[in-house]
């Protein structure tokens, strides 16, 4: 059953019910939702949108957002994220390799691209914005536009305005569709010669909402917080409440909205959760799951996490854009993973129907029905090479690394994540990650330990780290950062950047947000 088809059917079985909170609190029900992505599917296909069709993505999570990609979806559309921030270079790569021909966006966002004095203030703060308006499809003519919001200068001429498409009723489509149509197309990570998108089917997305409610229950009566459209879709198709904020949301709006709404669940990226426990350290006592993704939970908010929220379940979920979820680990057995010292991140066992296997190097090789179909312009997958390493403990995946990571020491290879886990469960260290200057003399790598924390801290560790990891992998020094460097939606760690930061120079000019210390 397509994924189109499982959200049709839960609006006809709780018509009345509301299935989204909006950032502003606006309700919307499962019957109004239903109707609203009918007749953006009605409109579009009156407008000539074709079965198999790209449309680029540019509008932030909101009530119209998801109107639109699913109408766009149940047209028989591709959602297209391509990122428009992504800079001129980028951007340009992406849509060659997906050739989409319509664009939606905001019409601020139009405005913004187009209007030269927009353009350059957005410029002055770094985002270099593509001109929307103009974008033409490869080899052929221009894109057709569908713009949300009212209209304004720079919003390109006849171009669908998204409140004309969501009047009225609109026939129900007939059959179910295609679980095997492309749905979502993912730019996730290459370069701007060689590009790459995750292409995702409504089967896959159905499989992928499954698992997170077999692991997961939900139901009527429970209200998700959250702005993840990975976690709104189970919930819409579990006839639950989505409970969005507002973009953008500051740490503080996010937890009284989560109080005020009663939330049970929420999902937050740790960095993300951190700051809202800065903020607001105790969480509503409604909270039964506090969900963990998009980058590696450190100890220190996990426990941080538990305190918070002492009545809810917290949960780490291992998962790739390829294929998700994969894995999900408590935050207990995360915890009492740290405290054996076994090392390397507990994932937990891989969720049912999923394949997980090492290969003979130790890299984890993924399989099942959540799985992408491949990506854009290759051959499809059967079973994907994450890049990460791991080992299987009593059933249990364990990362230990990842390999374009290895750093290499004389004739030891060093995995950082086999004992980052391990150091960031230590007093005090709010965060920890390890990278590696080359020496452009020996070829060998002087091994770096980064750490958020009291300025103390080297000293501390050098006294410690010799009993809590492998004498190989001791650092060759330790700097103290206010903060690691993160990326991306999903605050990931940017060893890139944080190499260039603990670079002998600009440990020794670090100032006031970091110190450095010698550890072996």
């Amino acid at each position: 059953m397509t994924l189109i088809r499982r959200l049709a059917d839960q609006a006809a079985r709780t018509p009345g019910a509301v299935a989204l909170v909006a950032g502003d609190g606006a309700e919307l029900t499962y019957g109004e939702l239903r109707r609203r992505v009918l007749a953006v599917r009605h409109g579009l296909l009156s407008a000539g949108l074709a079965e198999g069709d790209g449309v680029l993505f540019s509008v932030r999570p909101s009530p119209e957002s998801l109107v639109l990609a699913l109408g766009v979806v149940a047209a028989g559309g591709v959602v297209v994220f391509a990122d428009p921030g992504a800079g001129p270079e980028m951007f340009t790569a992406r849509l060659r390799l997906a050739r989409p021909r319509w664009s939606a966006a905001e019409s601020v966002l139009y405005a913004g691209s187009r209007l030269r004095p927009v353009r350059a203030y957005a410029r002055r703060r770094g985002l270099l914005l593509p001109n929307l308006a103009d974008l033409r499809i490869p080899g052929e003519g221009p894109m057709r536009h569908v713009h949300v919001g009212r209209r304004l200068p720079g919003v390109p001429r006849g171009a669908l305005p998204f409140a004309d498409l969501v009047r009225g009723d609109a026939p129900e489509p007939e059959g179910d569709g295609d679980p095997g149509a492309p749905a979502a197309v993912i730019f996730t990570s290459g370069t701007t010669e060689d590009p790459r998108a995750v292409v995702h089917t409504q089967g896959s997305l159905a499989a992928a909402l499954d698992l997170f409610r077999e692991r997961m229950p939900l139901g009527p009566g429970d209200v998700v917080h959250t702005d993840q459209l990975m976690l709104g879709l189970p919930t819409l198709v579990s006839g639950a409440r989505w409970s969005m904020p507002p973009p953008p949301c500051a740490p503080a709006e996010f937890a009284r909205l989560m109080r005020e709404r009663g939330a049970t669940h929420t999902f937050c990226v740790p960095a993300h959760l951190a700051e809202v426990l800065d903020a607001a350290p105790a969480l509503p006592d409604t909270l039964r799951h506090v969900l963990l993704g998009a980058a590696p939970a450190p100890a220190g908010i996990l426990r941080r996490a538990v305190a918070a929220a002492p009545s809810a379940e917290v949960l780490s979920v291992y998962a790739m854009t390829e294929i998700l979820p994969v894995a999900i680990a408590s935050a207990e057995e995360k915890l009492a993973h740290v405290a054996s010292g076994a090392g390397g991140d507990l994932l937990g066992a891989p969720l049912p129907g999923v394949g997980a296997r090492p290969a003979d190097d130790g890299e984890l090789l993924l399989s099942g029905p959540n799985l992408c179909r491949g990506y854009l312009g290759a051959e499809p997958l059967t079973e994907l090479p994450t890049g990460d390493l791991v080992r299987l403990d009593g059933g249990s995946l364990v990362l230990t690394g990842r390999k374009k990571d290895m750093l290499i020491r004389g004739k030891f290879n060093l995995y950082p994540g086999l004992y980052e886990p391990a150091i960031a469960a230590l007093p005090d260290v709010a965060d920890a990650a390890i990278v590696g200057v080359p020496d452009p003399g020996t070829g060998d790598e002087e091994v770096v330990l980064a750490v958020v924390g009291p300025g103390d801290l080297p000293g501390r560790l050098r006294r410690v780290l010799p009993g809590v990891i492998d004498h190989d992998a001791l650092p060759d020094r330790v700097v103290v950062l206010a903060e690691l460097p993160r990326s991306g939606r999903g605050r990931k760690l940017d060893r890139a950047r944080l190499r260039d930061l603990v670079t002998a120079g600009a440990a020794g000019t670090a100032g006031p947000a970091g110190t450095a210390g010698t550890a072996r």
